[in-house]
């Protein structure tokens, strides 16, 4: 057997822009310290602040599929990949702002490292950022999490949800997870630096379709209407 090595195309570059590009190249060294890193989250989740996973049977056993559910705070994407499979771990891409996540070194290595984040454009090049998620998703076994109101909620209460997920959603034959999530907007709200031992509960809900949707500015709008219902009920169930 002939073996043949082939360097990534990214090596010659620095490590901060290999982290900023998407998708990025597969790298061992990452891989093993994000594995690390996710169980040393999971196990801190569980007992610093109890997380309780409702509804873990209702995430999609194949395929690629979108969740969403309300931000409350940096712990609310910890959650979501505290809820995969880590199997899923380096197929699970939370979008995070590019004009906050991407700029410093340290968020840079946490969103890139930690997380595995997709970088995507709140202000400018929404309609690439868009166009990246679909790409995605178009790979079967990817899973895409978003937060729709944007931005981490100031006040407690859940914000409107923006149009993006009803864009990517609508005609699209793609399962759309609505989850919520208790506890995190006490346990560590916007503008703190340390989060408290506060408990937290993710309850997800059954994956909705919007494949017999026509796509357009009034399917996305019905598709957010839709899924802002679903994520508020599911914190009311509690």
């Amino acid at each position: 057997m002939t073996w043949q090595y082939e360097p990534a195309p990214d090596l010659d570059q620095p490590l901060t822009e290999r982290l900023r590009r998407f998708p990025r190249e597969p790298d061992l060294t990452i891989y093993g310290l994000r594995s690390l890193a996710a169980l040393l989250m999971r196990g801190w989740l569980q007992f610093y602040h109890r997380l309780e996973i409702v509804g873990r049977e209702n995430l999609p056993a194949q395929g690629s599929y979108v969740i969403v559910a309300n931000h409350t705070s940096h712990l609310d994407t910890l959650c979501l990949l505290s809820a995969l499979p880590l199997r899923k771990l380096h197929r699970a891409f939370p979008a995070a702002a590019q004009d906050y996540f991407f700029v410093s070194v340290p968020r840079l290595a946490v969103a890139a490292v930690v997380v595995n984040a997709l970088p995507f454009g709140r202000q400018k090049h929404i309609r690439q950022s868009l166009e990246l998620c679909r790409q995605l998703l178009a790979n079967s076994g990817n899973v895409l999490i978003l937060f729709p109101e944007g931005t981490r909620t100031a006040t407690g209460q859940m914000g409107e949800f923006k149009p993006g997920i009803g864009l990517l959603a609508a005609g699209a034959e793609l399962p759309v997870v609505p989850c919520h999530l208790d506890g995190g907007f006490r346990a560590w709200p916007k503008g703190k630096w340390f989060p408290r031992p506060r408990k937290l509960r993710l309850r997800i809900g059954a994956p909705r379709n919007y494949s017999t949707l026509t796509p357009g500015r009034e399917a996305a709008e019905q598709v957010c209407d839709d899924l802002q219902k679903a994520v508020a009920g599911l914190g009311q169930a509690q």
